[in-house]
């Protein structure tokens, strides 16, 4: 998942600090909690460090000591989010006996019900992906490879042990296909509670949101599943569906894997 075209410009380099004494570290971890809620409300572009250093009452330098730049903020910031999301085998345990797909299945149908619990971090997960630049959105790609912070190469495993992965793929291609697809997917879900505009479908209503899982489940199927779970039926799913929309239901009104 590397950059999406050349560069003759010299990627960034962030700062790669020694361990840090007690005292640092908590001050560099107030900057990120600060930075975090700012670049969640104003965006990458418009989000300011000296605004940020404001709000904290140190020296915008100060800032720039520890992280380098904005885009070091901003990098950090993104790890954290991220690190914040629970791994595909966090799903309760009789759901990851249903299956891999049951899994999917699990944390589609939640995605609107984790934007209301964690709408800061996946306002940041959402810039990191698609409102920085290319250099930095490459370091970004580098970090979600080497970290693999969602569990993919580890749920994909899963899938193949139980038998329904097809074991003719290699492994890293199956991965980047849910890298690909399965993150892409959750954000078209969440049109109206993030960015109007940002993709071209609106909202929907749930049952036609519940549609398109099943029909984004079912192309997934088709493309990594062996012959035994292509078109099987899911009533497990239909009621794993109806105990998430029960679950969210007291969460609607307040204000996004």
């Amino acid at each position: 998942m590397g950059g999406i075209a050349s560069s003759p410009v010299v990627p960034p380099h962030y700062v790669r600090t020694p361990p840090l004494r007690p005292r640092s570290e908590n001050k560099r971890s107030r900057i990120v909690d600060a930075a975090m809620q700012h670049f969640a409300k104003h965006g990458y572009h418009a989000a300011r460090v000296g605004d940020i250093a404001n709000e904290l009452g140190i020296a915008k330098g100060s800032i720039f000591q520890h992280f380098g730049s904005k885009d070091g903020l901003f990098f950090e910031v993104y790890k954290r989010a991220v690190r914040s999301f629970s791994k595909y085998l966090d799903a309760p345990a009789e759901v990851r006996a249903a299956g891999f797909f049951q899994v999917l299945y699990y944390w589609l149908v939640r995605t609107e019900h984790m934007l209301h619990e964690d709408w800061i971090p996946y306002r940041i997960s959402l810039l990191g992906n698609y409102g920085t630049d290319l250099l930095l959105k490459r370091e970004i790609n580098r970090f979600l490879t080497t970290e693999d912070p969602y569990g993919t190469v580890a749920f994909v495993r899963f899938g193949l042990e139980r038998g329904e992965l097809r074991n003719d793929m290699d492994v890293e291609m199956i991965v980047s296909i849910l890298d690909w697809t399965v993150e892409r997917f959750q954000d078209a879900l969440l049109t109206a509670e993030l960015d109007p505009g940002l993709f071209r479908r609106q909202s929907e209503m749930p049952e036609k949101k519940e549609a398109r899982i099943r029909q984004f489940l079912e192309l997934l199927q088709r493309a990594i599943g062996t012959p035994s779970v292509i078109g099987k039926s899911r009533p497990e799913a239909r009621k794993v569906a109806a105990e998430m929309r029960k679950a969210a239901a007291p969460v609607v009104g307040r204000q996004k894997l």
